[in-house]
């Protein structure tokens, strides 16, 4: 099959069918725009199990996804789209570059979910982009970029509770979106949920639970996501 794209911690191959692709999970961790690099044995099986188990229950919550079907461990079928070049942030607690740009202390909780959205471009170390960026640049239109805000928002009502059943805080998450390539009216998540993209906290301990263990150096950056995916498959099991 001929590669289409490779990203940090996946690849993209063309089917048969024009319309859908094949995702490959890799076992690279990166951090600071590429800066730091690693590879870690099952890092890319797990983030596809947890991202596939989320994704479908995000289906059946009424967000439509890229998800076709499994193909083995660390590869997948996915609807072909146009990704649109918004990452949508959703924070829960104050964390990271939050902190780093305001007043908000690490760990503080705010008192409603807070949007923000970056412009993906990796040569530009993915810059904070506002409404009006996204207008000017064409990126998306207004109408279209209520609705990711709106899609983001019923996301964290779904997903926040489902972390909470598993004993697990979400801080903050990453998404991308993007226009079906057999109808570009059409938007649907797309990329990855997993502990590579969002802030997983242990509610009774605080402890660390996502790349933030690689980012930092703290360690058992493996024995953690193996133990969100783990909750997780209780969680949806119970």
């Amino acid at each position: 099959m001929k590669l289409l794209y490779e990203g940090k911690a996946k690849r993209l191959y063309e089917t048969e069918r024009p319309d859908e692709l094949l995702m490959e999970f890799k076992d690279d961790a990166t951090a600071f725009n590429g800066e730091k690099k690693a590879q870690f044995e099952n890092k890319g099986r797990m983030n596809q199990a947890l991202s596939l188990l989320l994704m479908q229950l995000l289906e059946k919550g009424g967000v439509p996804t890229h998800f076709v079907r499994t193909i083995d461990e660390i590869r997948t079928i996915v609807k072909a789209v146009e990704i649109i070049k918004v990452e949508v942030v959703v924070r829960n607690v104050a964390a990271g570059s939050l902190c780093n740009r305001t007043w908000f202390k690490e760990g503080e909780a705010l008192k409603a979910p807070v949007v923000e959205y970056f412009l993906k471009d990796d040569d530009l170390g993915d810059p904070m982009i506002n409404d009006d960026h996204i207008r000017e640049l064409n990126l998306a239109t207004l109408h279209e970029l209520a609705f990711l805000k709106s899609e983001a928002l019923k996301i964290n009502d779904i997903l926040k509770p489902f972390f909470l059943k598993t004993g697990l805080k979400l801080v903050d998450f990453k998404l991308e979106f993007g226009r079906l390539s057999t109808d570009p009216s059409t938007i649907i998540l797309a990329d990855e949920i997993s502990p590579d993209t969002c802030r997983l906290w242990d509610v009774s301990t605080g402890e660390k639970m996502d790349k933030d263990r690689f980012r930092r150096d703290l360690g058992n950056v493996m024995e953690s996501y193996a133990e969100v995916l783990k909750r997780a498959e209780d969680a949806v099991h119970s």
